[in-house]
């Protein structure tokens, strides 16, 4: 559980007590209760399984992909997969890769449709790019209709592994993440992902080489 879950619901609380005590009728804190409900799960945190295969990037967030299309940036070409976040979604964003953080950018926008294809420039949002060694993977937090804060945890040197917390978006939004072109997806539109645990591409390995094996020769 995050715990500003816990702070609205003892704020709803408090207000179901207030409400009780000026009018002593029960119907009048069923809300302010219903509500303090919706908080602590809308706030959930599950434990996740976290794969262990080597060059496998997860899911930075629970959603549906929305989105998936090739883009170019300044380090070449990306895959984008756009993950969509509803309400009812775990809101807990997770690292796609171990790695450092080379860069964390937030820039202030709109809180237009986080479906909308322009919310990706327009609306709030943070970048964070992950140096894993061999490759760099990204990944953007942005606000959507109803989110009004974005949450990031990590900072410029921070070393992360796969699947550690790493922030949330409180209320609908939608999460971007940005895969090197050599990576092997393994998802596709309208999937349902979960964060930390749904593997969405997979980095090729190095083919290791068999040890040279010495040769007598008879004198």
């Amino acid at each position: 559980m995050v715990r500003d879950g816990y702070f609205y619901a003892l704020g709803m609380g408090v207000i179901a007590v207030l409400l009780w005590l000026l009018t002593q009728k029960a119907a009048l804190i069923l809300l302010p209760l219903l509500l303090a409900l919706c908080f602590l799960w809308f706030f959930r945190d599950p434990e996740r399984i976290i794969p262990t295969e080597p060059g496998a990037i997860v899911s930075p967030a629970d959603g549906v992909i929305t989105q998936s299309e090739w883009i170019e940036t300044s380090s070449g070409s990306r895959l984008r997969l756009s993950i969509f976040l509803s309400i009812f979604d775990v809101h807990v964003n997770r690292a796609p890769i171990s790695g450092k953080v080379r860069a964390v950018e937030y820039r202030e926008g709109q809180f237009m449709n986080a479906m909308s294809a322009t919310s990706a420039v327009t609306n709030e949002q943070t970048l964070v790019v992950i140096d894993a060694g061999d490759c760099e993977v990204s990944y953007k937090q942005i606000a959507g209709l109803l989110a009004r804060r974005i949450i990031c945890t990590v900072k410029v040197g921070d070393r992360i592994q796969r699947g550690q917390r790493v922030g949330m978006i409180k209320f609908g939004s939608r999460v971007d993440v940005l895969i090197p072109a050599d990576a092997v997806p393994k998802v596709g539109l309208a999937t349902h992902v979960r964060g930390g645990s749904t593997v969405l591409a997979v980095m090729p390995q190095p083919i290791s080489q068999p040890a040279d094996t010495a040769v007598e020769v008879a004198s």
